[in-house]
């Protein structure tokens, strides 16, 4: 337990084992089961009748969007379940009965709390008054909006200048409050606003913009019912995005294939079992046709392998690759195939890890087929080398034209609901001209025209002092980015940190001197002024732009929209002469979407378009018009071999979620589709690895990291023998998030290594 600062914070909460139970992992995901247990979380936190009525609104036309991700909605929702698990579980969590009120926070300290584990302070309840954490005090107390604004503005006011001051964005937030909180940055004077995005798909975004000309999946959902071949890369769809596999069941149905390739074989890519039908709940589809099971991060490995054996198909019959495609639309074909000259068959299998045998199976299939979808998530994008893993992903669909048709193209599985919507609107902390130029035209004022700080910058800079106010529209940051001790004793720097929410988490507990709690509006709650409804709008994770509209009743006459908080922040730092009318906005969703429309390209008429089913955002891959790239053409690339050198002691962790959990959201103890019960400090390691390193079953470590000498430790984990290649180790975060280096990151996104950290275990003693 690491505790810093004179709170006496504990930043992982008293590490207990919680009484491990184990059982086979399961072959399928979702079935009978699935119904039941999502029943019975939003049962236990909102109540029978509330909870089928809420849940038969989640996803429809005129319904809320789901809180967790962002898979978007058929064209034709279904009338008995259009969500997930997960995504009730979302629900029962955001609507529970549980508050975290004044009564609450005068009972418990924040040094009291801080003792708990994520998952217990995730079950306070939602919060429901503004709340302030005086210097030097140890409970949060009340404080009306007005003075937690002016507290804002007197902090931001005083910062030596706007580059102090931190903005930053996670991917709950709605369009019109995402657009309105980096117009408020910008007026303020700074672009120092990270995001989620850094954390996760950055990389994603930096290597389709410089191959594809935009930083998004081309692919819709209806792609999937016309692929021929789906590959699924470093992803977990059956926990993180569990309705994708109704698409990939389509799929199947309609004859195509799918492709798993990932270090684990999880169970909802095995079979799924649909509960909204008979054969689903008997039988289920099997889903994966091949699976490679690769080692951590020797992705680019494989692609190589199998695009070198395609090319040796193709130089004997050109019938392999599309070369009318390639000549019409893409540059650097001739110097990425010389590149892949220089590889042997020999040195990418041994890094790869993938038998042969399995190979050749895809490499027979994608011989003949041009329909090909490759979709992939964070397993891909947290690495050093995240950008040219994605990069090579792009090479391979150029190679056999797969873009630009139906049942083709890329697909970025996004992980949090409109974290894509978010950066559509303007929160990014690089600058676009176009994007200024059309703010300066809109509002008057001039955007700053200097690159602001991304999420590992930022943290960087509040470390060093160099920022002072910390402020988080949503989001658990704390347990959300790499290294916690640092990025602790980062947030421990300011002078304030403030955070917009709807639930308790470790955020509110790692704060700065002084630290406000502003509660927002969940998704699923009704947005009232005046008399009359509001709603929002946000963007799924293939573009397409809908309205989300609550139905329940909000938890607390004090809560606010993040609308109406972020403007009313403004106004008080900016004042009522600014060229920006912040009172008007913040009650008018409809001219919000105005200003949006006039500034964002593709929106508008967006309060008219978003009815429905929305509408897609323009995505010139999908156009093929490649016009901003070099030669006008897409891009092939050169990309080099993942490097990890590995001492004999030493492995390559990769971070994961376990099923009762949403990013750092903790829902229950289990992992059922692992056959983890009612714990989270697991190690899972190859068997093999175990006997060799002299390790047995449950036995208790601690994962140690150093890089540039500087050790890092997160206690105490019960070694579980699992089906992972060798040297490979799998855990969960944000319980390994302190063995991440802060400094480590990928190259060009700058997207935390979370997903290839080389470890080292010490052996503590035996769980009995």
């Amino acid at each position: 337990m690491h505790k810093t600062f004179d709170r006496n914070i504990s930043l992982t909460g008293k590490i207990d084992f919680t009484g491990i139970q184990l059982k086979e992992p399961m072959d399928y995901a979702a079935g009978v089961l699935g119904v039941k247990v999502a029943l019975q979380h939003t049962f236990k936190e909102m109540g029978a009748l509330e909870a089928l009525s809420t849940l038969s609104k989640m996803n429809q036309k005129e319904g809320f969007d789901c809180a967790g991700c962002a898979w978007p909605d058929p064209e034709k929702p279904s009338k008995i379940a259009e969500y997930c698990e997960n995504g009730a579980k979302a629900l029962a969590e955001e609507a529970t009965y549980e508050k975290a009120d004044e009564a609450f926070f005068k009972k418990h300290s924040v040094t009291e709390i801080s003792q708990w584990s994520d998952f217990k302070i995730g079950k306070s309840g939602r919060l429901t008054m503004p709340m302030v954490l005086k210097k030097d005090s140890l409970h949060y107390e009340p404080i009306t909006w007005e003075a937690a604004f002016n507290l804002i503005a007197d902090e931001l006011q005083n910062l030596n200048n706007p580059d102090e001051a931190i903005f930053y964005t996670s991917g709950r937030s709605s369009n019109e409050a995402a657009f309105l909180y980096g117009l408020f940055s910008r007026a303020f004077g700074t672009n120092n606003m990270p995001d989620c995005s850094n954390m996760c798909h950055e990389s994603s975004g930096v290597a389709l913009s410089e191959t594809l000309g935009i930083g998004k999946g081309s692919v819709t959902l209806e792609d999937f019912d016309k692929a021929e071949v789906v590959i699924v890369m470093g992803q977990n769809p059956g926990t993180n995005h569990p309705r994708m596999l109704s698409a990939l069941e389509k799929c199947k149905n309609n004859g195509g294939k799918i492709v798993s390739i990932n270090p684990l074989s999880e169970a909802g890519l095995i079979r799924f079992k649909d509960p909204q039908s008979v054969s689903g709940i008997l039988k289920g589809t099997t889903l994966t046709d091949i699976h490679l099971q690769v080692k951590i991060n020797q992705d680019v490995a494989l692609l190589k392998l199998i695009m070198k054996k395609l090319a040796d198909r193709d130089a004997e019959n050109k019938m392999v690759f599309d070369h009318e495609f390639i000549t019409t639309y893409t540059n650097g074909y001739a110097s990425f195939l010389e590149n892949l000259q220089n590889y042997s068959e020999e040195e990418l299998l041994a890094s790869c890890g993938v038998p042969l045998s399995e190979i050749s199976k895809v490499v027979a299939l994608l011989s003949k087929k041009s329909k090909i979808v490759i979709c992939w998530a964070m397993g891909l994008t947290q690495h050093k080398n995240g950008v040219d893993n994605i990069k090579e992903c792009v090479n391979l669909l150029l190679l056999k034209g797969s873009l630009g048709k139906p049942g083709a193209g890329t697909c970025p599985v996004r992980g949090h609901s409109n974290v894509q919507g978010d950066r559509t609107v303007g929160i990014m902390h690089y600058v676009s001209k176009e994007l200024n130029t059309s703010i300066k035209k809109v509002f008057g004022f001039d955007p700053p025209n200097e690159k602001g700080l991304d999420t590992v910058h930022a943290i960087k800079a509040m470390h060093d002092a160099k920022a002072k106010v910390f402020m988080a529209l949503g989001g658990n940051f704390v347990s959300a980015v790499s290294d916690t001790q640092y990025t602790a004793e980062a947030l421990q720097n300011c002078s304030l940190t403030v955070q917009i929410s709807t639930k308790l988490n470790r955020s509110h507990l790692i704060t700065g001197k002084t630290a406000l709690i502003l509660p927002t509006l969940g998704r699923s709650e009704k947005d009232n002024k005046n008399g009359s409804s509001r709603f929002l709008t946000v963007e799924n994770s293939m573009g397409k732009v809908h309205r989300t509209k609550g139905m329940l009743t909000p938890k607390s006459n004090y809560l606010k929209s993040e609308p109406e908080i972020i403007c009313g922040i403004a106004h008080a730092v900016l004042g009522e002469k600014h060229s920006v009318p912040w009172r008007t906005l913040g009650t008018d969703y409809n001219l919000i979407r105005d200003k949006i429309s006039q500034i964002i390209k593709g929106f508008t008429n967006v309060t008219e378009k978003s009815e429905g089913s929305g509408f897609y955002l323009p995505n010139n891959v999908k156009e093929l018009d490649f016009s901003k790239l070099p030669k006008g053409k897409a891009q092939f690339s050169v990309c080099e071999l993942a490097d990890h050198t590995l001492n004999s002691d030493e492995f390559l962790l990769m971070t994961i979620r376990s099923h009762d959990q949403f990013n750092t959201t903790i829902y229950g103890l289990n992992d059922r589709y692992r056959g983890i019960y009612n714990e989270r400090r697991v190690l899972f390691m190859n068997a093999s690895d175990m006997t060799d390193h002299g390790f047995t079953k449950l036995d208790i470590v601690d994962l140690v990291s150093n890089y540039d000498t500087v050790e890092r430790r997160a206690a105490q984990f019960l070694l579980i023998p699992y089906n992972i290649p060798k040297g490979n180790l799998a855990a969960y975060f944000p319980e390994t998030n302190m063995v991440i280096p802060h400094n480590h990151f990928a190259r060009r996104s700058n997207t935390p290594i979370s997903k290839s950290v080389v470890v080292r275990l010490e052996k503590k003693s035996k769980e009995t």
